[in-house]
């Protein structure tokens, strides 16, 4: 296949059989984002782990320290004074009964989804529309709580969500082009150190395996895993 002008120039100088220390490796990729929008800078973690197995699962949620660059759009179902809390701390749709029907309909307005406890009998009816989107929510990430408001506040803030992937791999985007290097470095320090501690009791022998920093238009750049903790 034909490689473009822009994509041969973005290219140059990046060894791709070689791994760089994570500060270099952000600059490269940040020198590289040149699309005409603010590019999400993206990680993605190669893990040692079978996520086909139940004991090597890997899941969990980051605060990161410089927040992420993206408007998040936060639903919540919650009633009554929760409800109200929801909607003061910022959540873009609130509702129960009226929201499950809602996205049932295919009218999902939200990119985070929040749950009180009381709520789920409810919510567990859209697991067929929210489960493949990685919306469903869950107690073990903070997203079925009664602290509505600290959870909005985090998904608006900044907290990012991660998952393992069927081929052991998490990819998380963890700012913007426009961040400055050492915003993204943190950030991405702040996830690794999150993923380590997610790490999953039948996981065998090296954790973190291989490691690539990208732009959204721009390629990988590897990364010495030892360099991101």
């Amino acid at each position: 296949m034909a490689i473009g002008k822009r994509t041969k120039k973005i290219r140059e100088g990046i060894d791709r059989t070689k791994l760089y220390p994570l500060d270099e490796a952000v600059k490269m990729v940040k020198e590289r984002a040149t699309a005409k929008f603010d590019e999400t800078i993206e990680v993605a973690l190669n893990l040692g782990v079978d996520p086909r197995h139940a004991d090597q699962m890997v899941r969990g949620v980051v605060m990161l320290p410089n927040g992420t660059g993206r408007t998040v759009r936060v639903g919540v179902f919650a009633r009554g004074a929760k409800a109200d809390e929801a909607k003061a701390a910022g959540a873009d749709v609130v509702g129960a009964e009226d929201l499950v029907e809602q996205v049932q309909a295919g009218n999902i307005n939200f990119d985070r989804c929040i749950a009180t406890p009381d709520m789920m009998p409810l919510v567990g009816r859209l697991g067929k529309v929210l489960g493949p989107r990685g919306m469903m929510p869950n107690p073990k990430i903070g997203t079925v709580t009664m602290d509505v408001a600290g959870a909005v506040k985090g998904a608006k803030g900044g907290s990012v969500e991660f998952r393992v992937e069927k081929a052991g791999i998490i990819q998380a985007g963890v700012g913007k082009a426009s961040f400055g290097e050492d915003k993204l470095v943190e950030n991405i320090k702040a996830l690794a150190d999150a993923v380590t501690k997610a790490k999953p009791t039948g996981a065998k022998g090296t954790y973190i395996q291989r490691v690539a920093v990208s732009s959204s238009m721009g390629p990988g750049v590897k990364v010495e895993p030892g360099t991101i903790s």
